[in-house]
């Protein structure tokens, strides 16, 4: 028989005890960087009531954690071949912010998470993570939000990134009070419902979804379940609730992913076609306006991309290389010019063991993110991607404008 809640010590944080059936989930809200809350997790679990923890981490996160130079496993190559730089990026502008913070106050990030991995080892206990891939967050938000809304969105973790600002431990403390975190998400996400949806009401669902899986009523008599304050109510909430007899079903389609509508993925290629057809029609007016529209097409393609190397330090050969493909790759939407400029940039400045293991610190300083040769490979690649989708429009509308301009 599960001990009953007032058996359990007290702790700074907010606790719920919600039972299902003959299982007794303990919510522990804390802060996801604080002394207060990892000490709490140490006392809930050395107080012997639990046969399992359960915490707000993934995989892919528990991984991070428990391997520290997890990045430098990566074959930063594979991760730009299979369209993965972006989600990489904002992993670490997340990361960055959240190291930031550590930094000022002392405490790692995750230290309550990292207490209850330890402590569960430590006492055999089951752990059990119940949090959804972060990766799918991000393309989850980024599908969910309208296109006219990415950019600030994307600023947004830029500006998480620059900013100075001092964030004192009582600012810090306060973040355990369920309903302030929730306003403060509500902040970030500007009011948005796209964004507050998957950022933090799916993963609501998700979590209960994902202790009904691995600790259903039954499995365990005493769950411990540890996650961020701002998740506290929404998880209280689904686990009071009547769950799903199969919540499999309902879990992985919270996992799913938006294909890209059909326009979308058709559009790289309706560009092509409209350029190509551009220059036979110069060309069947007159040679030299078709050869004016291929050299203009060639030099504002290769001068935007090749000159965004520039802004990122690339190495000069990356930088003649962007500007000679980038002409070329804006048509042919098999292959990228920033998949072109990291190819090169990884040859000639291949990443060392040091860029790796200094990752997480150099990227919460913004001359960090230049220095690394691993994030700058980054910035190499995304800034390349966004000059020759620039310059591709902005030689396309030349070209339109040379033939029907009048």
């Amino acid at each position: 028989m599960a001990e009953t809640p007032s058996a359990l010590p007290t702790t700074s944080g907010p606790l719920k005890t919600f039972t299902v059936g003959e299982t007794h989930y303990t919510l522990l809200g804390t802060a996801h960087v604080s002394a207060e809350s990892a000490e709490d997790v140490r006392k809930l679990i050395d107080s012997g009531v639990f046969d399992a923890v359960a915490i707000e981490l993934c995989d892919a996160r528990h991984h991070s954690m428990s391997n520290p130079d997890a990045m430098g496993e990566q074959d930063l190559f594979q991760v730009f071949k299979e369209g993965k730089a972006g989600m990489v990026a904002a992993s670490l502008a997340l990361g960055a912010f959240q190291q930031r913070i550590a930094d000022q106050s002392g405490i790692q990030p995750g230290a309550e998470m990292r207490a209850a991995v330890e402590e569960a080892s430590r006492r055999q206990l089951p752990l059990l993570l119940v949090d959804r891939d972060v990766g799918v967050t991000l393309k989850r938000i980024y599908s969910n939000v309208p296109w006219w809304q990415r950019f600030s969105l994307f600023s947004g973790l830029i500006g998480s990134v620059l900013s100075r600002q001092d964030i004192s431990k009582e600012d810090i403390e306060k973040l355990k009070e369920g309903d302030m975190l929730e306003a403060t998400f509500s902040e970030f996400a500007a009011e948005s419902e796209a964004l507050y949806t998957p950022l933090i009401r799916e993963r609501d669902r998700y979590m209960a979804l994902r202790l009904a899986e691995e600790a259903p009523p039954g499995r365990y008599q005493h769950v411990l379940v540890v996650i961020g304050a701002g998740h506290l109510k929404g998880t209280g909430e689904h686990l009071e609730a009547p769950l799903p007899a199969d919540p499999k079903v309902e879990r992985e389609s919270l996992e799913a992913t938006p294909p890209p509508s059909k326009l979308w993925k058709a559009m790289p290629w309706l560009i092509t076609a409209l350029v190509l057809t551009g220059f036979a029609i110069g060309f069947s007016r007159n040679t030299d306006l078709g050869w004016q529209l291929v050299l203009e097409w060639f030099l504002i393609n290769g001068i935007l991309s090749g000159g965004a190397t520039i802004i990122a330090l690339a190495h000069p050969v990356t930088v003649v290389a962007t500007f000679f493909a980038a002409p070329l790759t804006s048509l042919n939407p098999t292959i990228g010019a920033g998949f072109v400029a990291a190819g090169v940039e990884l040859y000639m400045r291949k990443p060392k063991v040091r860029d790796f293991s200094s990752l997480r610190h150099d990227v919460t300083q913004l001359k960090g993110w230049w220095q690394n040769r691993v994030s700058r490979t980054l910035l190499v690649f995304i800034l390349a991607t966004l000059g020759s989708a620039v310059g591709t429009w902005v030689a396309g509308f030349r070209i339109a404008g040379a033939l029907f301009g009048g």
